[in-house]
């Protein structure tokens, strides 16, 4: 499982590199980026804040990723056929777990946060879906695209997928999880996860 999901956790880690500040084209900011840097700007402010004991910490990180991921679409997405097949109590304890994966990663990997840049470039806007593009600019000089699909409730932009070098979270994720269904089963999957969530949140 380690090496099934590590492509799939490096764009995560990506995701955690691009909430450096960093200036936005007049031309190209639009209500979808706003809301992507807003969430940038709350998370940047609790790292910051050198008072916050690492549990405190976490907690406030969880909240803020919580208003902006939607798990439970990107939970749906990334089990593909298999979501159907599921029985309601099946998929409420599958995107927990999923959701916890996520979260228990990404917030891991955001507190060895160094200050990496990230360059907002566009934004394009279909209906109620959009895709916030961006550089992240290592301190290396390399530039590596990512882009945030996100689509909105209300007034509310939420993350649904990331997109790095082409590469799909959500495709990867479905990959992976299609590829141990069929050489296991549905509830070996579910094992696999607990395991994973379990050792992430050590």
């Amino acid at each position: 499982m380690k090496k099934s999901l590590y492509g799939a956790i490096c764009v995560v880690f990506i995701f955690c590199l691009s909430l450096a500040p960093a200036a936005v084209p007049t031309a190209c900011a639009g209500d979808a980026t706003d809301q992507i840097r807003e969430t940038a700007d709350a998370v940047i402010a609790v790292l910051n804040n050198k008072e916050l004991r690492k549990p405190e910490r976490r907690k406030q990180l969880r909240e803020i990723v919580d208003k902006r991921f939607d798990f439970a679409e990107m939970a749906k997405r990334s089990l593909g056929p298999e979501w159907n097949r599921r029985a309601p109590e099946e998929k409420k304890e599958f995107v927990s777990l999923f959701s916890d994966l996520l979260e228990n990663t990404y917030i891991r990997k955001i507190e060895r946060y160094e200050h990496e840049k990230v360059i907002y470039t566009g934004e394009r806007v279909e209906g109620s879906y959009a895709a916030v593009r961006t550089k992240v600019v290592t301190d290396q000089g390399v530039e590596i695209p990512v882009e945030y699909r996100i689509f909105k409730k209300g007034t509310k932009w939420e993350v649904y997928d990331i997109i790095i070098e082409g590469v799909s979270l959500v495709n990867n994720y479905r990959s992976q999880f299609s590829s141990i269904i069929n050489s296991d089963t549905y509830a070996g999957l579910v094992k696999k996860l607990k395991e994973k969530v379990k050792k992430e949140s050590e």
